[in-house]
């Protein structure tokens, strides 16, 4: 019997409260994979569900929705692949990633491209899951159109801008200061939300077209701004938020003709995000799609999983990598 070293949470209370312990294996059904764990990001959602914030969440639990590694035990053509996923399902209503050793479904593990190394494929799930989902209920971004992506150098910003210019949108991104965007081989128009009023420049940089999709990857601090940014038909992607409560014109709304379209990566199970990943490869194969830039002081290994945990919680700019 293998064993394994999992980070456990064993109640749900209003603090990160995780601990190192050492099991059997998970039994591995006829169509399931056992996988040695290379690198799990850390993300937000891990964070909050260790802090008994997401009611879905059942416990005791080992966190964790992001994975790299080895295929270890499973069918004989995948025994020594090099895969990668990620789950809504995984650290929330079943065992997750943060862990020596994972259990899943063959059809919930997609192969590595050689263009990313086990570190970065580990890290990038939930962020291009969740970009990708929202451009599929938004419809996907076509050539020549114009997309605003607030926060672009956060995680789902950096893989909503670069998915749109694969795609040969006009891609601008917003920043709450001046900086550039985190990947150079990416063309983004930078808007510095300190200095400039985002709609304005916006339209006087399409002609007054404005932007067919705004991805608001914070929500509430860029609603009012992305609402008088949005092109006629344009379309609004919504993934998370500050506040919840925000001003709405609902005539503006309608003699627009937007849409609002949110998304919820944990409704996405590893098998959902599996599919959605696939559909990525040839942008990471190519080099279009790159990683998040991986810090050696953001990786720790799963000893030092709860100084990652509360990196994250403290708003991490860095990709936070465990590496068990």
């Amino acid at each position: 019997m293998r064993r394994l070293r999992v980070l456990r949470k064993a109640e749900t209370i209003d603090d990160i409260d995780l601990r190192i312990e050492t099991c059997d294996a998970p039994p591995r059904g006829a169509d399931e994979v056992l996988v040695e764990v290379r690198a799990a990001g850390v993300n937000r959602s891990d964070v909050a569900a260790a802090m008994g914030r997401m009611p879905q969440a059942v416990w005791p639990r080992t966190p964790g929705r992001d994975w790299s590694g080895v295929v270890a035990e499973g069918p004989s053509d995948l025994i020594g692949r090099e895969v990668f996923g990620a789950g809504g399902d995984l650290g929330i209503t079943r065992d997750g990633t943060h862990a020596s050793q994972l259990v899943v479904h063959q059809d919930a593990v997609v192969e590595k491209p050689a263009t990313l190394t086990l570190e970065e494929a580990g890290a990038l799930g939930v962020p291009f899951v969740t970009a990708h989902q929202g451009f599929h209920r938004a419809g996907m971004p076509q050539p020549g159109d114009v997309v605003l992506v607030t926060a672009v150098n956060g995680m789902v910003g950096q893989a909503a801008a670069q998915i749109a210019a694969m795609r040969g949108s006009r891609v601008f991104g917003v920043t709450r200061r001046a900086e550039a965007f985190v990947h150079p081989h990416c063309p983004v128009f930078m808007i510095d939300a300190s200095n400039a009023d985002v709609a304005t420049v916006l339209r006087d940089e399409t002609d007054g077209h404005g932007a067919d999709i705004v991805y608001n990857t914070v929500g509430s601090p860029y609603f009012d701004a992305a609402n008088q940014a949005m092109a006629h038909g344009g379309r609004q992607i919504l993934i998370s938020t500050v506040e919840r409560p925000v001003p709405f014109d609902i005539f503006t709304f309608y003699r627009g003709e937007h849409t609002f379209v949110g998304v919820d990566s944990l409704a996405l199970d590893a098998h959902a995000s599996a599919a959605l990943l696939r559909e990525l490869l040839p942008g990471f194969a190519s080099g279009q799609l790159r990683p998040m830039a991986m810090v050696e002081s953001a990786n720790y290994p799963l000893e030092r999983a709860l100084d990652a945990y509360r990196t994250v919680h403290s708003i991490a700019r860095n990709r936070v990598t465990l590496l068990p």
